[in-house]
Order: C-alpha cells, then sequence, then structure tokens
C-alpha cells in the first residue's frame, strides 16, 4: 500500500492508499477537507475533533439520502431502486467506514504532537 501526504484542514496526514486509488483518494481529501472548512468557518465548533465528527456525519447524511428520495417511484421500479441503493449503501459505508478509520488513526498520531 502506497503512503500518500494529504492536508486537511490546514494539517498534513499520512494516509495509506492502494494502488491506482490515488485520484479517488485526493478527491475524498477534497470533499473532506471542504466539509471541514465550512463548518469551522461557520464559527460555532472550533475543535478539529468535533469538526471532523459533525463532517463525517453531514457525508454520511448525503449519501443516504439519495435513498429516501426513491420512495416515491412505482412500487417495481422502487423496489429495484432499493435493491440497488442497499448494494451500492453498503459498499459506501464500508468506504466511509475504511475513511472513518484513517481519520482516526491519522487524528490520533498527529494528536500526540501537539
Amino acid at each position: 500500500m502506497k503512503q500518500i501526504e494529504v492536508q486537511i484542514m490546514g494539517q498534513n496526514y499520512m494516509l495509506g492508499c492502494p494502488e491506482n486509488s490515488e485520484t479517488r483518494l485526493m478527491e475524498a481529501v477534497d470533499t473532506v477537507d471542504s466539509a471541514m472548512c465550512k463548518i469551522r468557518d461557520a464559527g460555532k465548533v472550533k475543535a478539529r475533533d468535533r469538526i471532523a465528527v459533525l463532517a463525517a456525519l453531514n457525508l454520511a447524511y448525503k449519501l443516504l439520502e439519495p435513498a429516501t428520495a426513491q420512495s416515491d417511484a412505482p412500487p417495481k421500479m422502487a423496489d429495484q431502486a432499493a435493491q440497488a441503493t442497499d448494494a451500492a449503501s453498503q459498499a459506501s459505508q464500508a468506504q466511509l467506514e475504511a475513511l472513518l478509520q484513517r481519520l482516526d488513526t491519522a487524528l490520533a498520531s498527529q494528536t500526540g504532537t501537539h
């Protein structure tokens, strides 16, 4: 696994990245960075770990949001959409858990350096 240095909300992190997944990881980093900076810039939350949790919750909510939008579809189409959404949701959940684990590891390693 390749190690990539990234920056999220002004802080550097070393993340493990599977081969040929650098672009996808960088898109994820940009998404997380944007979400965290938006929360920080709103000025209500100052602690980095709280910002990270709020950003993770917002991103998870957005991932799950399309599943509820399918409920107005005709029954057969809704069943097919629900099956596809369930499969995509499971894959997304696994990806989100892996990303959160990497973020937790990076935050934990950075906490000792303050």
